[in-house]
């Protein structure tokens, strides 16, 4: 047995972004997740799209009424599909909920969109910035009255979209193990992201977040405290003693007292600090800040690039990053003490595992002859 998921059973039809993140992470986590792929050829590198790992690829012409057929033999055996579609595109193409519902009653449907099944903008595309600036949480990226920075997308479209999904699904499963009774995960990414800001409106609520002042709020950039600093090499340092007695100790790290600079609590004073504190990181390296800090709860680190972290001592110690498939990326998470996630295969090809696929889930051996000869099924 490896992973929590050991033997839950997971047809993804294959899509973009969050959906085959929500794949690959219950892929890590031990289920037998099979993703359908279209017949035509594979994208670019498909080996080292690290998304795709901890799965297996049967290709299927599902346009075809024997393609889907063999696509409804898997889903008698599932415990989860899953698709990306925009509404109703599933139904047309003949295995939406309803149909695989009534060929599988236990089976948890998961439908992966950015606006969701319903309302007024269901039809319409988008992609993560949309998302984020529909919900407010855009505003998290702006400040001092200028236009929001642009995050890559992944805020909602991993976050908000597929990490929601395989929560979802995980928790369909449980419960159509008690009741027998299967059901359908509307995951949103634009809900999914509204969720994410609960934390705001709940600050909101409490008087503590102006919402209408984007950037001048204490964790959001407008405080001191909480903000990257430039080094002396160019490089920044991250900056978060939130709590009064861990700021007493980056004050400290800088060589200051508390007793000579003016109230962080009094937001007048926010820019005079924010000056004191620019000037002393120019002063020394990124190295050198990070030897000052470390070990301490300043809650000061350095802002690392991407090619760097996975070098980090804290990450190497706790193998937070791992080689596979020729790349670095990241392990799986979270952690399980009695059953741990791994890395169970490599990114596959489209179509790679057809055959044996087929033959596992209970598509008779003649049968499968007969699909691979009609081009039905692509064996890569």
């Amino acid at each position: 047995m490896s992973g929590p998921l050991h033997g839950i059973r997971v047809i993804e039809i294959a899509g973009m972004g969050a959906g085959p993140y929500a794949g690959m992470l219950l892929g890590d986590l031990g289920a037998d997740v099979i993703r359908v792929d279209r017949p035509g050829p594979p994208g670019r590198n498909p080996r080292e799209y690290a998304l795709s790992r901890s799965r297996r690829s049967v290709q299927i012409d599902l346009k075809s009424d024997r393609g889907l057929a063999a696509l409804m033999t898997l889903v008698e055996r599932a415990d989860i599909l899953f698709e990306g579609f925009r509404p109703g595109v599933a139904e047309r193409l003949g295995f939406g909920p309803e149909a695989c519902l009534s060929r599988r009653p236990s089976l948890v449907y998961g439908r992966m969109t950015g606006w969701g099944q319903d309302g007024p903008m269901s039809q319409m595309a988008g992609h993560d910035l949309n998302y984020l600036g529909l919900t407010g949480a855009l505003t998290l990226f702006q400040r001092d009255g200028r236009q929001p920075a642009t995050p890559p997308g992944f805020v909602a479209d991993l976050g908000g979209g597929g990490l929601m999904l395989a929560l979802g699904l995980v928790s369909g499963v449980v419960s159509a193990r008690a009741t027998g009774q299967g059901q359908v995960v509307d995951a949103a990414m634009v809900d999914g992201v509204a969720s994410l800001t609960t934390l705001i409106h709940s600050m909101s609520a409490q008087g503590r977040w102006d919402m209408d002042r984007p950037g001048t709020n204490f964790c959001d950039g407008g405080a001191p405290y909480y903000d990257s600093y430039v080094t002396s090499d160019g490089l920044y340092m991250a900056v978060a003693p939130i709590e009064p007695q861990f700021y007493a100790v980056m004050v400290k790290g800088l060589g200051l007292s508390l007793d000579e600079l003016p109230d962080r609590d009094d937001p007048a004073n926010w820019e005079p600090l924010r000056r004191v504190f620019g000037d002393i990181f120019r002063t020394r390296t990124r190295a050198e800040w990070t030897e000052v800090f470390d070990g301490t709860d300043a809650c000061v680190t350095p802002v690392l690039g991407f090619g760097e972290a996975p070098t980090h001592p804290h990450h190497v110690a706790r193998g937070t990053y791992a080689e596979a498939s020729g790349a670095t990326q990241p392990s799986p998470a979270p952690r399980f003490s009695a059953t741990p996630g791994s890395i169970t295969a490599p990114p596959p090809l489209p179509g790679e595992h057809s055959e044996a696929i087929l033959r596992e889930w209970g598509v008779d051996e003649d049968e499968i002859d007969r699909l691979v000869a009609g081009g039905v099924i692509i064996q890569a």
